[in-house]
């Protein structure tokens, strides 16, 4: 019997994975297919250290990428020997750690990573990320601040997304109602702010602006998704149109049948 999510996982799903991808850019950009594993792995192991701890670093990255966190841990290591004070290779360490539930061992190396480059708004994104996870909202809120501060980071519009979801977790609805609208200025085009602003303006009651950018997602085939129909109806229930929350509906249940969404459709729990 297929297991139904918490609510709470229902809802961030999107943003996590979008915040995953996001951490890893520079890194790597796609999973590795095997060959290419070993093309990478038959690169010499002689000459600049940083060459090699540069090689292994995308190494670890791509197994990352792939749920392989052991051999990832392996891959940063043997970075870390080439090189030893590589603050990308320990704040990678540290997005491994996280991913394995090892919350020590992830703190001590952002920590460590943020010692080596203090000017790293990168770092301090995924290790506000990684408070917000532990419940730490008011810690997160101040890293998030300190990244967007300084003045060479370019990734403002993903921190204020993760800031606005964490905001949410935390039950402030109207500072993640600000600071999300303020990403989705910057970017319009991205479905992951866009559903995680509908859901804090349903949350908020406000469900014409809530119903407008969650169409916007499910406009377009390619960014719809099992979430994106299924807040689409849970909007559409509390509008009372219910024509419009059975066709979303039709719609979860023909193109994701086995999602934990149409479970929770069929079974009618729009209030989780």
């Amino acid at each position: 019997m297929t297991q139904i999510r918490s609510a709470g996982q229902t809802r961030w799903l999107a943003l996590a994975v979008a915040l995953l991808l996001a951490a890893m850019a520079g890194c790597a950009s796609k999973p590795p297919a095997q060959a290419e594993v070993r093309e990478v792995r038959a690169a010499p192991e002689v000459g600049d250290p940083n060459r090699r701890a540069g090689v292994r670093l995308e190494l670890a990255a791509l197994y990352f990428g792939r749920g392989q966190h052991s051999t990832a841990l392996d891959e940063i290591r043997q970075a870390l020997d080439a090189k030893p004070d590589m603050p990308e290779a320990i704040g990678l360490r540290g997005l491994v750690y996280a991913a394995m539930g090892e919350a020590g061992l992830a703190e001590e190396s952002f920590k460590r990573a943020l010692q080596l480059a203090p000017a790293d708004g990168g770092t301090m994104h995924n290790y506000a990320w990684f408070l917000c996870q532990q419940g730490r909202h008011p810690e997160a809120e101040a890293q998030f601040n300190k990244a967007m501060a300084q003045p060479q980071y370019r990734d403002v519009v993903r921190s204020l997304m993760a800031q606005g979801v964490c905001q949410a977790r935390a039950g402030r609805w109207a500072e993640a109602e600000r600071t999300l609208s303020r990403s989705y200025e910057l970017d319009p085009a991205n479905p992951f702010t866009a559903y995680n602003l509908a859901e804090v303006l349903l949350r908020r009651g406000e469900l014409e602006r809530a119903r407008f950018y969650v169409r916007r997602i499910n406009a377009q085939a390619d960014q719809s998704s099992a979430q994106s129909l299924w807040l689409a109806a849970r909007i559409e229930r509390r509008l009372g149109n219910i024509d419009a929350m059975q066709d979303h509906g039709r719609q979860l249940r023909d193109r994701f049948p086995q999602s934990p969404e149409a479970l929770l459709y069929e079974r009618g729990r729009f209030d989780e």
